[in-house]
């Protein structure tokens, strides 16, 4: 099989979906791998989309727009796919691949699939993606159903993801530590707690704090990269594991309820060896049973300050739920997706015939 590989179009979080499934693919001798980076691409389309704008007199009904900039860095996908003769085109995310060239690659006959990463919160946004492609997958399962969507779960790369690999001294080590987006759910619940005595370390995006908010003593970085993340997760004592509700990043929004699947940091976190404490989610207790515990809000200082202190309860629950994410790996999931991806084969092309 002839895949091409479409990046996710971000530098960081959904980028080690992209790097996972593009070393595992390429790690499968019997099928060969052309890799679309996109979000290069993105970066380069707008620099010289703003150039040709600024060179034509800077009018103002032709300035180019964000849908302007992603088509251009989109469109030679559709090139690259007919130039290598592609049997699949496989899109990582989509959030940031423009819709029309999937519609071209339809017309084009092409076999087109897609992987959905931000279900359940832009469940609407996808569904339109979902309906121009051949074979959908979502790492969301409670929206499965409502996409028509495979259900493809998270992974880790043990390549990046290992308690085998030096340990970088240099970063800093904290008692908590968080890296992720400060959605303004995570921003209350980490308020709620007392940190005093406790070094807590919050990487990412954290623009939603007021300039006078209690948490600003505690942001030690903006965004970092995954290679970051992974040292500052192997240094800390406890690594927290927040679910977002937000369904967009910005004060007063509609949050949206029942997720029920793990995110990446579950599983990174569990193969980097480092013990969590993490939000409930229904997967988590399947996964990894009683060693990764999870909290209430109002419990969430108790159980911080509980496991601090007992760092032999930390080894040995750190060390079952290493055990348990063992089989979670991307090579796993390449599996399926390529099996997924083989049963369709002798179906007729429905889209575009």
């Amino acid at each position: 099989m002839r895949l091409l590989l479409v990046g996710a179009g971000a530098s960081f979080s959904i980028k080690d979906v992209e790097d996972g499934f593009l070393r595992a693919l390429r790690e499968m001798p019997q099928h060969e791998v052309k890799y679309y980076a996109l979000e290069p691409r993105i970066d380069l389309a707008r620099a010289w989309l703003h150039k040709l704008w600024r060179a034509r007199g800077k009018a103002p009904d032709e300035r180019p727009s964000w849908p302007d900039a992603i088509y251009r860095a989109s469109i030679e996908a559709f090139e690259m796919a007919l130039r290598f003769e592609v049997d699949w085109v496989l899109v990582i995310s989509g959030m940031y691949f423009h819709p029309d060239v999937l519609e071209m690659m339809r017309r084009a006959r092409l076999r087109t699939s897609v992987l959905l990463t931000e279900s359940p919160y832009e469940d609407e946004a996808q569904s339109r993606l979902a309906a121009l492609v051949d074979v959908v997958w979502t790492t969301e399962r409670s929206s499965a159903e409502r996409l028509g969507a495979g259900y493809l779960r998270h992974a880790y790369d043990p390549l990046r993801h290992s308690t085998n690999l030096p340990i970088d001294l240099d970063v800093p080590a904290h008692d908590v530590v968080f890296v992720g987006t400060g959605f303004e759910e995570r921003i209350e619940q980490l308020a709620a707690v007392d940190w005093t005595g406790i070094d807590l370390g919050l990487y990412g995006n954290w623009s939603l704090l007021g300039s006078r908010h209690k948490l600003r003593n505690y942001v030690r970085g903006g965004p970092v990269s995954n290679d970051m993340a992974v040292h500052l997760y192997r240094r800390a004592r406890i690594g927290l594991n927040l679910y977002r509700t937000s369904q967009t990043y910005d004060r007063g929004v509609v949050h949206v309820a029942g997720a029920q699947s793990l995110n990446p940091r579950a599983y990174e976190l569990a193969a980097c060896g480092v013990f969590q404490v993490s939000e409930y989610r229904a997967e988590s207790a399947e996964t990894f049973g009683e060693s990764i515990p999870t909290f209430v809000p109002e419990h969430l200082e108790d159980i911080l300050r509980a496991y601090l202190q007992d760092s032999p309860a930390r080894r040995y629950a750190a060390r079952r739920a290493k055990e348990a994410v063992t089989p979670h790996t991307f090579a796993a999931r390449a599996a399926q997706l390529v099996a997924d991806l083989d049963a369709y084969e002798d179906r007729p092309i429905a889209k575009g015939a």
